[in-house]
């Protein structure tokens, strides 16, 4: 089939990829040992891999909420997945829109309702931290139950539980997904995923229309089981050690290692186990990911579609005694992303190693797609990288930050306002350069790693000079990223709204 449409100047498709609770690290194409990712290394051959890329938070709300608005959370303020994202947000589906496409989702996108929206109290939207970001039209759902899927499952004999609609569903779920090893690969949560996007694109599209579609995997999310003969793939022995809990460390890791959801497995076999599992879930959806690939070849499409692939965190597997995602360790945010845009060659097959952000994804498809980059918008767009330059100014550091209020919360802390800030102490921001991990809390704590001594952070940083610096490097980052989205108009010559 001839390629027509974007490398004859129309607009892009755009196929926005994420794999929930990606590193980085987990790819044979960013030289990892023991992981095979054929189908992720044939996209950063076609593309440009960013091997300095990173989330701005955790866990996927917030981390979603930066992703989709290109916003740090000091900003959009989803602190926790089910806090709102605030409705006079612009974001991607809304871009999307406004540039002529129909965005369509297959997955979640774990974003919840403004309550000024909602239809009074009872809403159901409200009670739901699964909630779709306006804009979306819903192909494949990843959410309330996954009923879709457990359906699926069920047309191939495979025996699951009924859906109910309730709460309940999500322990469902959790069971369905933690017995993939007994199931073919083909019946895997990714593959059904896949099917939908492919089924869609087939008869769901007319050719050469661009078409905007965000396909959101869940793995390599927990549980930790890898479906069919992806669970068997890797020998738990080759798995490797993740660095080891630091003999000197923040109060705050003392504080996670004693909850028992974020603590890795202390049985060295069971460790193992689940670095297995992991690498293999990550092996699976690659699999998954090349039958896109190969379908977009096959309709006459790989060159006149973008694709962003990227994820809305890391995972600490084992890392630091941690699994899951949380605090300021850097392998929950340190996260895989690849970009190809067939319009610019150039760069093909490079690899960046300037520091980038979740948050210059949604300037990049603004870019791509020919609509101005929101003036909310904290990230810059990627594009002088896709062309194989590197602008002049480009950040030298990357930022994160998370928020555990969450957790007083469930446990009924109430504050008075408007004196009672003990909430706004649950949190922090982190800065990562070149050799250093600075992190600021909200108690006013400070904790500094050698990251070029020891990637593991067992190194303390107790110079005062250098922390100084750090901090100064933290209150300017902080001060260049205030709302800026009417702070630049003024009341000049009858009326709101020049910009100087």
């Amino acid at each position: 089939m001839p390629t027509i449409g974007y490398m004859s100047g129309l607009r892009p498709n755009v196929l926005l990829i994420t794999l929930d609770q990606f590193r980085a690290d987990a790819m044979s194409c960013a030289g990892h040992p023991l992981v095979r990712t054929p189908n992720l290394d044939r996209l950063a051959a076609a593309g440009v891999r960013f091997a300095r890329h990173h989330s701005q938070a955790a866990p996927c709300g917030p981390g979603r909420a930066s992703l989709y608005t290109g916003m740090y959370q000091a900003n959009h303020r989803v602190v926790a997945n089910g806090a709102p994202l605030d409705d006079r947000f612009d974001q991607v589906a809304r871009l999307m829109r406004r540039a002529g496409y129909v965005p369509t989702l297959f997955g979640y996108t774990d974003q919840s309702l403004d309550p000024a929206l909602a239809d009074g109290p009872e809403d159901p939207r409200l009670h739901t931290y699964e909630g779709v970001l306006d804009g979306f039209e819903v192909e494949a759902a990843l959410f309330q139950g996954c009923a879709e899927w457990l359906d699926w499952l069920r047309e191939r004999g495979h025996d699951v539980p009924a859906h109910t609609g309730h709460r309940p569903d999500h322990d469902v779920v959790i069971d369905v997904l933690a017995a993939e090893p007994e199931r073919p690969a083909d019946h895997s949560i990714s593959a059904y995923l896949t099917n939908r996007f492919i089924d869609w694109h087939a008869t769901g599209t007319r050719p050469y229309e661009p078409w905007f579609a965000h396909l959101s995997y869940l793995r390599p999310h927990p549980p930790y089981a890898a479906a069919g003969r992806f669970s068997t793939m890797y020998d738990p022995a080759d798995t490797g050690e993740p660095h080891p809990i630091p003999e000197r460390r923040h109060s705050y890791h003392d504080l996670v290692l004693a909850v028992p959801e974020a603590t890795a497995p202390a049985d060295p076999s069971e460790l193992a186990h689940m670095r297995a599992q992991y690498f293999g879930m990550v092996s699976e959806v690659d699999h998954q990911l090349g039958r896109v690939w190969d379908h977009l070849v096959a309709t006459g499409q790989w060159e006149t579609t973008m694709i962003v692939l990227t994820a809305d965190h890391g995972e600490q597997l084992g890392d630091q005694g941690l699994q899951e995602k949380l605090g300021y360790f850097p392998s929950s945010y340190h996260i895989g992303c690849i970009v190809r845009d067939p319009g610019r060659p150039d760069a093909h097959g490079s690899t960046v190693d300037a520091f980038t952000e979740n948050i210059d994804v949604l300037p990049t498809i603004a870019e791509a797609v020919g609509v101005p980059v929101p003036l909310q918008c904290d990230g810059f767009p990627l594009t002088p990288f896709l062309d194989g330059s590197t602008p002049a100014h480009w950040r030298r550091a990357a930022h994160w930050e998370y928020d555990w209020r969450s957790v007083y919360t469930l446990m009924g802390v109430a504050p008075q306002w408007p004196w009672d800030r003990r909430l706004e102490r649950a949190n922090l921001a982190a800065v990562r350069t070149e050799d250093h991990l600075f992190v600021h809390f909200g108690d006013g704590s400070q904790w500094c790693l050698d990251l070029a001594a020891d990637p593991g952070g067992s190194v303390v940083v107790d110079d005062p000079v250098l922390i100084s610096s750090l901090a100064g490097q933290m209150l300017t980052w902080r001060a260049n990223s205030l709302d800026r989205r009417l702070a630049g108009m003024l009341t000049l010559d009858g009326g709101i709204g020049r910009t100087p």
